[in-house]
């Protein structure tokens, strides 16, 4: 409503501004119950690496970036500018603007490397920094990633109240009456391009919030995933809690889980903490089988919704056992729904599923399936009853259990099924309940401390504990060894030091990509902006959050060793790593930057859109740069699984190279004819192919308000 409201109040005619006020006024009663918000414009992007000339849309450094100007002229090092709401022209001195992209103002990214840190130089595994806006950022993710990530995992600003998150550049504080629609609209943007970058058949994303957002959060999350399942769980993060002036003393918040395709997680050895009540429920209910340390057998029989003939008519067939031997000896078929029984056979009992009450009930699965579980040794008869015999069954995750060797199979019995046992004193594998209250992740102990133990001071406020996110992303990465997985809330970095730390702990090669932005604190903002300094100047940026913390952590970590190069104290819980050993990855650190199409001669980007190629290849191995800027017409990189055509009339020299490389993988074929690459790919052995224009900025193009 605040951009209807301004666009009111710039009504000249009064009585016109006041019938169009009260029919706004009288639509906004008429709103459907939900989530209703105002999707306020996204945010206003400073580019600080663009050059100010004439037409440039520019707003001052230490001023608001969404008051913006044009750029008339610039003469002496002094821009004359226009404001955007036309009036009297100001002069200013270049080096107080900065270029500025407002939504829908097309802008063109490139990587700029800033720092590597390679502490397995024998592995091809690398992970990426990226320092950016996230909203761009996701952008060129969608490009490189579409469909490609297991898991996003996020912990964006809370919306507390406190100077924590800005939006157009602005702080914005509790005072504000649109702060939740400001939130509301920035986590939407982002979401729905995060939406793209998942995999559709088989990924989660996870995000983590307080009280203050979470009710709005749940029903942003089901409106943009209506396919999705979503559950919420809260997790002690504070066991001593945080003291309020209002209220109860909160030591917990909340992580959301929305499940993509076939996403669930996965069963692992949890210890007592656990919640042994979830434990406790998550067992057989079988007594017996318990103490001879068996899978959970269960019912056929269907129980709960859907759970009637009437309902499920396909489901309502015979079995037929062998009394005296207490074995299955067939299946029937579907019966018609005019009859109730099926045909007798002598010497067999029919067994059908009627319930204890006498209604018709029906079976878990169809017969086909059934007779199928029956070859796998899934079936078996159970007690007896007034209507023959329980069929109990092997549900799907207790015969993977099996599968997987939580059990050894120890025979067949005569029936032909499965005969499975779990050694004395074997740890259990279970899916956790929706309350953790586990001691190793307190934020305080091993959030806080941890990063000022190898940070040697505060840089960062509440980091979230290293082993929740550890734990997190184990529930649905322990069978992905080589899952892809993002952060574009990065903060700290706790991410990729969880990820490294899992890798480490199974010899998975799981990838992780982080974002995150440059701010400096509210407190170091005032005191540089005092002595002179202003956004994008050496002294500010170093301040920056990914300059100052993410990225000093993650070489860190990495080395075993504290800012000051000292051995990190201590190993990681859980695992006998010591800290001191470091880890054995590989990360890169990028910049998000721009450049200005006019500027750059066509075909003359190819240096600066190497990094996103190989991005987009996988990231295998050192990111590939060339020495100067002559663009090669055949570029062979076989250590990073990629290759490049720059020269179609090199084709047949790069067909013979590449099909000789069974280490290439992906190939780019820069050509703006269609039919052409389409013609050239058939003769690739190379699995990934992707056409680029030679014009290689109109590849990346963001910012266009297509998301």
């Amino acid at each position: 409503m605040a951009a209807i409201d301004d666009l009111i109040h710039q009504i000249d005619d009064p009585d016109l501004r006041d019938r169009i006020r009260q029919e706004v006024d009288r639509m906004n009663k008429q709103k459907k119950f939900g989530l209703v918000f105002e999707e306020h414009l996204p945010e206003c992007t400073p580019l600080f690496d663009m050059p100010i000339k004439r037409g440039s849309k520019v707003a001052l450094k230490a001023g608001k970036v969404s008051e913006t100007y044009t750029v008339l002229k610039v003469i002496k090092g002094e821009a004359f500018c226009m404001p955007k709401a036309e009036g009297e022209s100001f002069v200013f001195p270049v080096d107080s603007l900065v270029a500025v992209a407002e939504f829908g103002d097309p802008i063109y990214p490139y990587l700029k490397p800033i720092d590597t840190i390679s502490n397995a130089p024998d592995s091809s595994l690398w992970h990426t920094l990226i320092e950016a806006d996230n909203y761009h950022a996701l952008q060129l993710l969608e490009y490189l990633y579409a469909g490609n990530v297991d898991c996003i995992y996020i912990d964006p600003p809370y919306n507390t109240g406190a100077r924590d998150w800005k939006y157009n550049n602005d702080y914005v504080d509790g005072n504000d009456a649109y702060r939740h629609s400001k939130w509301l609209s920035m986590m939407q943007k982002r979401l729905k391009i995060a939406k793209k970058l998942l995999k559709p058949q088989d990924s989660v994303l996870i995000v983590t919030i307080d009280e203050k957002e979470y009710l709005h959060l749940g029903c942003l999350l089901e409106e943009m995933f209506p396919e999705a399942r979503m559950q919420m769980i809260s997790t002690i993060i504070n066991p001593k809690g945080v003291s309020s002036q209002t209220g109860f003393r909160r030591a917990d918040e909340y992580i959301y889980f929305v499940f993509i395709g076939n996403s669930s997680p996965v069963a692992l050895p949890l210890q007592n903490e656990w919640s042994p009540s979830s434990i406790r429920s998550s067992m057989p209910t079988n007594k017996k089988s318990i103490l001879k340390c068996e899978p959970g057998w269960t019912s056929m029989m269907r129980r709960g919704s859907h759970s009637t003939r009437a309902e499920r008519p396909g489901l309502y067939y015979a079995i037929y056992a062998n009394q005296k031997a207490r074995r299955i000896v067939k299946v029937g078929e579907v019966i018609p729904l005019d009859k109730t029984r099926d045909e007798d056979y002598e010497g067999l009992l029919q067994i059908l599923p009627i319930r204890t009450n006498g209604d018709y009930g029906c079976w878990q699965v169809s017969p086909d399936e059934l007779r199928k579980r029956i070859e796998q040794g899934r079936v078996r008869l159970g007690r007896e009853t007034a209507y023959g015999f329980v069929v109990n069954y092997l549900p799907d995750g207790e015969y993977t259990r099996v599968i997987d060797g939580d059990y050894e199979i120890v025979g067949r019995a005569d029936d032909n099924s499965l005969i499975a046992q779990r050694e004395a004193g074997k740890q259990e594998k279970w899916i956790a309940s929706t309350q953790w209250k586990i001691a190793s992740h307190d934020a305080s102990s091993y959030g806080s401390s941890l990063l000022s133990s190898i940070l040697k001071s505060k840089r960062f406020a509440f980091p979230k504990s290293i082993y929740a996110l550890r734990d997190t992303l184990l529930f649905f990465v322990a069978n992905k060894p080589h899952a892809l997985i993002v952060d574009f809330f990065a903060g700290s970095g706790t991410t990729l030091h969880a990820v490294n730390l899992l890798n480490a702990e199974d010899g998975g090669q799981r990838r992780c990509i982080m974002v995150t932005n440059n701010e400096v604190s509210d407190d170091e903002a005032k005191t540089l902006t005092k002595q002179g300094y202003n956004p994008g100047t050496p002294e500010w940026e170093k301040l920056g959050i990914a300059h100052y913390v993410t990225w000093p952590r993650t070489v860190c970590s990495i080395k075993g060793q504290d800012i000051n190069g000292n051995p990190l104290k201590g190993s990681y819980i859980g695992s006998d790593l010591q800290m001191s050993d470091g880890f054995k990855a590989n990360v890169a650190f990028y910049k998000l930057c721009f450049l200005d199409k006019t500027s750059v001669s066509l075909g003359h980007q190819f240096k600066e859109m190497l990094p996103i190629l190989w991005m987009k290849a996988g990231a295998y191995g050192l990111c590939p740069c060339l020495s100067n800027d002559v663009t090669p017409a055949i570029l062979m990189l076989p250590e990073n699984r990629f290759a490049v055509l720059t020269d179609e009339m090199s084709f047949s020299d790069f067909q013979s190279q590449v099909n000789a490389c069974p280490e290439i993988e992906t190939v780019y074929i820069v050509t703006d004819y269609g039919a052409g690459y389409r013609a050239m790919i058939k003769d690739l052995n190379a699995p990934h192919a992707f056409q680029l224009y030679r014009d290689y900025l109109d590849n990346f193009r963001i910012n266009t308000g297509r998301n």
